[in-house]
């Protein structure tokens, strides 16, 4: 597959001046992609067991306050309508993605539907407990079940933890605009 190709039909113009001049931090970024059809659950995932997963369906602006205790700036990035997905303890939302739809992406007369999780973030007082990576493994069999080929990972500093899940890297960037296609 043609990852600069890919990167470019579904974030076109992303690495131009104008747009990184947004981008606050001076470290490297990574795109990563996971093939959907042979994904599987990672059922050794620990869940805490008071942790419940699903759609959100409450209040907009109370799903605004969680985001806005893991980034401030995602705040204006969510909308009402997005495809939103959760981890809940008591009924609190601890954890939250969006489960974006990217678009079609076309090589070699083959069509491939593309979304995945954006927005990713679990509230200080949840972290380092499972509770994310077990969501985004959810969301990405949510992404199979809706017969998308392709998971997509935008714009992440975390790439470790997204290839727990088998998430590859495909291109590393900068703020600096410099570029570097890695493959799969």
């Amino acid at each position: 597959m043609n990852n600069k190709k890919l990167f470019e039909t579904l974030y076109k113009g992303f690495l131009e001046p104008e747009n990184l001049e947004k981008i606050s931090s001076d470290k490297t970024y990574e795109e990563m992609i996971l093939f959907l059809n042979e994904y599987v659950e990672k059922k050794e995932l620990y869940i805490p067991e008071d942790i419940v997963y699903d759609y959100y369906k409450g209040d907009f602006e109370t799903f605004l306050k969680a985001v806005k205790a893991v980034d401030e700036s995602w705040a204006d990035i969510y909308r009402p309508s997005d495809r939103i997905y959760c981890g809940f303890c008591g009924g609190r939302i601890v954890s939250f993605c969006m489960i974006e739809d990217m678009g079609v992406y076309e090589e070699d007369g083959v069509t491939y539907r593309v979304g995945g999780p954006g927005c990713v973030g679990t509230i200080p007082e949840f972290r380092k407990k499972g509770i994310g990576l077990k969501m985004i493994d959810k969301a990405t069999l949510i992404l199979k079940e809706l017969s998308y080929d392709i998971s997509y990972v935008h714009y992440t500093g975390v790439a470790p933890w997204y290839s727990k899940l088998g998430y590859k890297t495909v291109i590393k960037w900068n703020k600096e605009g410099k570029c570097e296609i890695v493959g799969v």
